[in-house]
């Protein structure tokens, strides 16, 4: 049986810049672009997501949902050198480590280097040793495996630890709202809800054939949630070949308008993921996909990098405007939208580990 270890750091980027500019301590911080930018929020201190502000929302959004927060710009070399001395903890617990990205990972600590017999005590030690060398706090979930230690480390957030016992795992999910599911999201919910499931002990009682009938293949995901089924090894590097972002509509659109205004909420979120994994790529990709579920993509490919948000909007509108001018006659309404950027620099992707995808 494996002991998983998931460790979530609080709020990390902002509480980087409140440990290292005591008038920012206490009070709402956001990281990103400026307030009356187009920029994304890149994370929000406790103090400001009081306040409703979260990640990927626009920054001028969020100054005003809180016009007094402090706007502070990303450091992402101070981030990635915090990141690395966090890692080393690990390290001495265990070579396997899968980084999800600067401030989030998995432990397989089955066999440790310490050779602990409980992964409760490492999950500790190392809550430990990450407050003593960096003065910065974390979460951290204890599992048998990695959706369920996922799922701990958020109980007790911020600077908690929670422990699944085996044997408990269904206890655990049974009462836990769907909401708070990793990889539900709140459209997924609004229509678990609408169906009259909202815990986990209503999910585990439908056939999975009712669910892959409603929810497609992402039903079998959700039939395996519900029992806390996951065989996912943890994986210490995985070089990923692209980072996108997508949306289907909720009814299918022929509205050009509509169009630009997703591709810009897309590449707003694209811009957040690209920097949180610090990654830079050559290509950008534009999928459409149409009513009849046929699929365009069009690319562009340039010597500058795509990762800043207004310009992954301007091509993609241009993109898209080829598309449309390729199937406006006869016209088709469309129902997906997606952004992918590839064709990282080696230097960018170099030794980064990256998640992969739930169950996959």
């Amino acid at each position: 049986m494996r002991k998983i270890i998931h460790i979530d750091m609080d709020a990390f980027y902002a509480s980087v810049e409140q440990r290292d500019f005591p008038e920012m301590r206490g009070k709402p911080v956001v990281v990103g672009g400026s307030p009356h930018s187009r920029g994304v929020v890149c994370a929000a201190s406790y103090e400001a997501r009081k306040f409703g502000i979260r990640s990927a929302i626009s920054c001028y959004q969020a100054y005003k949902l809180c016009p007094d927060a402090i706007f502070t710009p990303p450091r992402f070399e101070v981030y990635k050198a915090v990141s690395k001395e966090i890692r080393s903890i690990f390290l001495e617990y265990t070579d396997l480590v899968e980084p999800l990205s600067l401030d989030e990972a998995y432990l397989d600590v089955t066999k440790n280097k310490m050779n602990l017999p409980l992964a409760s005590t490492i999950a500790k030690e190392i809550r430990k040793k990450i407050w003593d060398k960096t003065g910065l706090t974390c979460s951290a979930g204890v599992a048998t495996n990695k959706f369920l230690a996922k799922m701990a480390s958020e109980k007790n957030k911020p600077n908690g630890l929670y422990v699944i016992l085996p044997g408990e795992e269904i206890s655990f999910l049974d009462e836990l709202p769907l909401y708070q599911f990793y990889g539900i999201g709140k459209k997924t919910f609004e229509k678990l809800q609408r169906l009259g499931f909202t815990k986990g002990k209503d999910l585990r009682q439908v056939d999975e054939s009712i669910l892959t009938k409603e929810f497609g293949k992402m039903g079998a995901v959700f039939y395996r949630m519900a029992r806390g089924l996951d065989e996912r090894e943890v994986i210490p590097y995985r070089d990923p070949k692209s980072i996108g972002v997508e949306t289907t509509f909720t009814h299918d659109s022929d509205d050009f308008s509509y169009f630009l205004l997703t591709l810009e909420s897309l590449a707003k979120e694209l811009e957040m993921r690209m920097m949180k994994k610090n990654k830079k790529g050559k290509t950008l990709t534009l999928k459409v996909k149409f009513e009849d579920f046929t699929v365009k993509q069009k690319s562009v490919t340039s010597d500058a990098f795509f990762y800043l948000a207004d310009n992954l909007l301007e091509q993609s509108s241009n993109l898209m405007a080829t598309v449309w001018k390729e199937h406006v006659d006869p016209p088709k309404k469309i129902r997906l939208l997606g952004l992918s950027v590839t064709n990282f620099s080696e230097k960018e992707t170099k030794g980064d580990g990256n998640q992969p995808s739930l169950f996959g």
